[in-house]
């Protein structure tokens, strides 16, 4: 018998959960809501949290692991997809590289359970140039108390662990740098913040079930065991936290390239049993060198996003390098468009209309050239490694 690696078997417990998922995916895209259903599978499955390491109750999956499993359930569900990514990449993963004991079993079993951090960077006038954040977590007596506003805050007003990040004063009110908090917003075992507060979502074109919401600050008061400090202090370390994001990121590609294997089988489907002027359409040249870019597209996606998934920076803490993991989600999130596109209009009028998948795929995939870092900042940090140099969004811990 074949010796079974753990990618395998990642892979063939998330195609399983993929089939369960396909049938699924329209209504909470029709209903925008949140797929509980789903989450509840995932956490069973063990795919919620498969990167806590096991001493905390996870699989100790590895980034790879994480990607391999997401492309099989994006080609179902990018709604699903996207949770696993944020139970396992990012906002959980800067807990469990920086965090203290304390942080680390306090958040781990909220992700194993099915909740998805919600990572609160962005701000109204404070997006790519996330250093230009305008909240403030003061220092009190026993802690910080966070004032602010945070917007387009993905699983807002559905997650209850939220990694806040803030401007640090001290306590002569002086900035010191950049700092995330970590807020649990959990009214069924008492956790509710005072002055935490959703004001408001998003109705957006795609991920329709995943609510992008405003969350509001006004005096919320975090306990110091709950502050989480990078190696480096507030003054430095905000590149640190965010070297966190590049795992995200990856996974972000991951996603995209994901809705795009996806669009690229249903395709292939489709060339076999569509006929046109008494032949199937798969038999007419130019549909068949459009197939090729396509598989050639997503090929292309998955090794640069397994090169970065498997990359360490030059911080040491095991996130993915900045340049690769950049490089990666840059590709793949443009190559995802076309690749849906293209699947898109070989179905013709049929995959313009909602009962095919591909309507809602093409709506879902556009959002991941901006999310986790648009294309344009992607190409600047690209750049500025290619040149050997540092550029104004490079120096600033800019998204």
């Amino acid at each position: 018998m074949n010796h079974i690696t753990s990618q395998e078997t990642y892979r063939a417990v998330a195609k399983d959960l993929a089939a369960r998922f396909a049938p699924r995916a329209a209504t909470w895209d029709q209903e925008r809501r949140y797929c509980w259903e789903n989450t509840r599978d995932l956490a069973q499955a063990g795919l919620m949290g498969m990167t806590i390491p096991t001493r905390y109750g996870g699989l100790g999956a590895s980034f790879l692991d994480t990607i391999v499993a997401v492309e099989e359930i994006a080609k179902a569900c990018t709604l699903s997809a996207r949770i696993v990514v944020e139970a396992n990449m990012g906002g959980i993963s800067a807990v469990m590289a920086y965090g203290t004991e304390r942080q680390k079993t306090f958040v781990a079993p909220y992700v194993l359970a099915g909740d998805k951090p919600a990572i609160c960077i962005t701000e109204p006038n404070a997006g790519s140039a996330a250093t230009q954040m305008a909240t403030t977590a003061r220092r009190v007596e026993g802690g910080y108390v966070i004032n602010g506003v945070k917007h387009w805050i993905t699983g807002g007003g559905i997650s209850k662990l939220h990694l806040v990040f803030a401007q640090v004063l001290d306590d002569a009110g002086d900035n010191i740098g950049i700092g995330g908090f970590i807020v649990c917003n959990d009214p069924e075992n008492g956790l509710t913040p005072e002055g935490f507060s959703v004001t408001g979502r998003e109705r957006t074109m795609g991920l329709c079930g995943m609510p992008e919401a405003s969350l509001q600050f006004d005096d919320v008061f975090v306990a110091d065991e709950f502050v989480l400090r990078p190696p480096s202090g507030f003054k430095r370390g905000f590149a640190e936290l965010m070297n966190a994001y590049n795992s995200q990121r990856v996974g972000a590609g991951a996603i995209a390239m994901g809705v795009a294997a996806g669009a690229l089988e249903h395709a292939t489907r489709y060339l076999l049993e569509r006929h046109q002027f008494g032949r199937p359409i798969a038999e007419f040249q130019g549909l068949q060198w459009m197939l090729a870019d396509m598989d050639a597209s997503v090929h292309a996606s998955r090794l640069m996003l397994h090169e970065a998934a498997q990359s360490r920076g030059a911080d040491g803490a095991g996130f993915p390098d900045v340049t690769l993991a950049a490089r990666a989600k840059l590709f793949a999130s443009e190559a995802a468009i076309k690749v849906v596109n293209d699947a898109l209009q070989m179905f013709g009028a049929r995959g313009y209309g909602a009962d095919e998948p591909l309507e809602r795929m093409y709506r879902d995939v556009r959002m991941f050239t901006i999310g986790g870092g648009t294309a344009q900042v992607l190409r600047t940090q690209v750049a500025s490694s290619v040149l050997g140099i540092k550029t104004p969004q490079t120096r600033g811990g800019y998204l």
